[in-house]
């Protein structure tokens, strides 16, 4: 009797667990963004933080996204995209994809917030970009010319074009599988802002699955 009893309170629960993960609401927490944009795997649910190197939320938001990295499920890709709002945005914009074609990501990304943040040292043009580099070990010949690479340059286009197809006026926002637009101001506070991104992802997940069963 206990055991039935058990299992029938445990149904009723299920229903509520539901309700309170669909807490969030378009327009409040979250935005769509129209039209839906695509992604690189169809297949796959992509999540991408668009940011600046020299935005002091965005440095105080790494930690949050080092913790939901870690929780990150298989079926999903993280990106960091660095915005582009503005001219001056392309020099720190050249320095992610610098460093991402390198291969040195891991080693300059923490360490070039913390310069501009934390060591309050700016970064007025690619010498001082070069320095710092050479600081990680990659020499001067061979940042300066990825640096003004055609791929660079194609890169920062493209952060350019989904600046403006995501509606990103400010950084961080956090846009789930081109089709939701989130961040720490929409979502209220920066640990709310993976608690929504959660919730649009199993949204993604669900309709994969319903796509894939037709």
């Amino acid at each position: 009797m206990r055991k039935i009893l058990f299992i029938g309170l445990s149904l009723l629960l299920v229903p509520l667990v539901s309700l309170a993960a669909s807490n969030f609401k378009e327009g409040v927490e979250y935005q769509l963004i129209e039209p839906p944009q695509p992604t690189q795997d169809p297949a796959r649910i992509e999540v991408v933080e668009m940011f600046w190197y020299g935005c002091p939320h965005c440095y105080q938001l790494e930690p949050f996204v080092k913790e939901w990295k870690k929780t990150q499920a298989e079926d999903v890709d993280f990106v960091q995209m660095p915005a582009m709002l503005g001219p001056r945005w392309e020099l720190l914009a050249r320095a992610y994809y610098t460093a991402e074609i390198l291969d040195v990501l891991d080693k300059v990304h923490t360490p070039l917030f913390e310069t501009i943040h934390e060591k309050r040292k700016s970064f007025r043009n690619e010498a001082d970009l070069q320095k710092f580099f050479a600081e990680y070990g990659v020499d001067e010949e061979t940042f300066r010319n990825t640096y003004r690479s055609f791929a660079v340059v194609t890169k920062v286009n493209r952060s350019r074009q989904l600046t403006q197809r995501y509606g990103v006026t400010g950084v961080p926002a956090i846009v789930v599988n081109g089709r939701y637009r989130t961040s720490p101001g929409t979502a209220g506070s920066k640990a709310l802002t993976f608690k929504v991104v959660d919730e649009l992802i199993a949204r993604e997940r669900d309709a994969l699955v319903s796509t894939n069963a037709q």
